[in-house]
């Protein structure tokens, strides 16, 4: 058994990561201290916009007014699929209540956060899906008040078919912004009085590192960075298909890794041979992106055995995960780190991104292995309660003096001791032995 590397990459998503640090921290530190001015400021400097932050109806309205209906439509049916799905999975999750002992009954109350952030990235393309993908999943989990923040699109606001979408998946604050000065925005309640509770969505290397830096004061979805994708082919893959679906994760830009693992070396070398020539037929801006990233981060692994296989997959622990082999329900069994799965030649990751429903907001940089990715359950928090009758008390407190007491922790006894007192004066009951002092 052996696994070898036919193309093995030069940097690891890490490698950029200390600069945007930097970057980022200097300006969340100027954002905090100078608050809205300071976020004009960076507006103007960056993404070169003087206009109106917050986006009123109208102002929306006259954005969008010229979108062709059947872009129109387009959104409002991927919008669709993705509300429907997190609707289903809001619906999987449950309130409930459950008396464990006689008169003591406890529970679950799923709440959610009062305010989402909800990013929507721009820059080299306009990222309409992402805009649903955040929003609508925000507001199938009961969120009073998204605030949707996007770039403006070549200096003239923020891209129409973003704005229809971001309409369409039902955010309640639209604002003019791009990058670290965003995120901040949204975190600081800036322009709008309302700090945000969670903070989600994709972004380059800056914006993720400013979603970790204010983890802690925000909830985020998931430690993000560049798009990640994997595909495991057998010999029984196309491997033209194969070669297109690395590519077209590839363009997302110059630090996107695309990994093959294969136990064929015929699978192996064609597609190794495919790749540059799609990449040289691509447009412009997506070529550029996409050598960069194939000849910095791309990898060519090759197993023996399909074990090989899933432990290398395993160790990857991709974002965006396909499956083009045989037996496809043995790999479902096996495979457990990844943020997305796809099966089959059928499905790949562009329907995921753009439509089918599961949403594409997913974790990065090996968080795959204890994260999923952005659902209505990143909305939700799950309350626990408890109520108990005073017979349960009487039951019940006299265990919790005893472990309190073992535990060295007088004082949490004597809160059983006084309802003792109260609910059972008198009783012969041991309520362990008083801490020393």
């Amino acid at each position: 058994m052996a696994i070898a590397y036919l193309k093995k990459a030069s940097k690891t998503p890490e490698t950029e990561t200390d600069a945007a640090r930097r970057v980022v921290s200097e300006m969340l530190a100027a954002i905090e201290a100078g608050g809205e001015e300071s976020v004009r400021d960076y507006a103007l400097k960056l993404d070169g916009w003087s206009g109106p932050i917050v986006m009123d109806e109208a102002a929306i309205a006259e954005r969008v007014r010229e979108v062709p209906q059947a872009i129109k439509d387009d959104i409002e049916l991927a919008a669709s699929q993705v509300r429907r799905f997190a609707e289903a999975q809001r619906a999987s999750v449950q309130d409930f209540a459950v008396e464990l002992s006689p008169g003591l009954r406890l529970g679950q109350r799923l709440v959610p956060v009062n305010t989402a952030g909800c990013y929507v990235p721009a820059g080299r393309y306009a990222h309409i899906a992402s805009a649903y993908m955040s929003i609508a999943t925000a507001k199938a989990a009961g969120v009073k008040t998204v605030i949707a923040c996007s770039a403006p699109y070549k200096g003239q606001g923020i891209h129409p078919h973003v704005l229809y979408a971001m309409s369409v998946a039902g955010a309640d604050v639209v604002m003019c912004l791009g990058g670290v000065q965003a995120v901040a925005a949204m975190a600081f309640g800036l322009f709008t009085g309302k700090a945000a509770d969670i903070i989600v969505g994709p972004g380059n290397k800056f914006v993720a590192e400013a979603k970790r830096m204010l983890f802690g004061k925000v909830g985020i979805d998931v430690f993000a960075g560049p798009s990640e994708v994997a595909v495991i082919a057998d010999d029984t893959a196309d491997p033209l298909i194969v070669a297109t679906d690395l590519v077209g994760q590839a363009e997302h830009g110059h630090e996107s890794p695309a990994w093959l693992i294969t136990d064929s070396k015929r699978i192996a070398q064609e597609v190794s041979a495919l790749v540059p020539q799609l990449i040289d037929a691509l447009p412009a801006t997506a070529r550029d992106a996409a050598q960069a990233a194939w000849r910095d981060y791309g990898e060519v692994v090759l197993c023996d055995t399909r074990e090989e296989m899933v432990q290398v997959s395993e160790d990857y622990a991709c974002e965006h995960l396909e499956v083009q082999c045989a037996d496809l329900d043995w790999w479902h069994a096996n495979l457990t780190n990844y943020g997305s799965l796809f099966l089959g030649e059928e499905t790949n990751v562009a329907f995921g991104d753009k439509v089918s429903g599961p949403n594409h907001i997913l974790p990065t940089k090996l968080a795959a292995r204890y994260s999923a990715g952005l659902s209505v359950h990143k909305f939700l928090k799950p309350l626990t309660w408890q109520r108990m009758s005073r017979e349960a008390c009487r039951a019940l407190a006299p265990v919790s003096a005893r472990i309190s007491r073992l535990e060295g922790m007088e004082a949490h006894a004597r809160t059983s001791d006084v309802r003792m007192a109260k609910y059972a004066p008198g009783a012969p009951v041991d309520l362990g032995r008083p801490v020393e002092a």
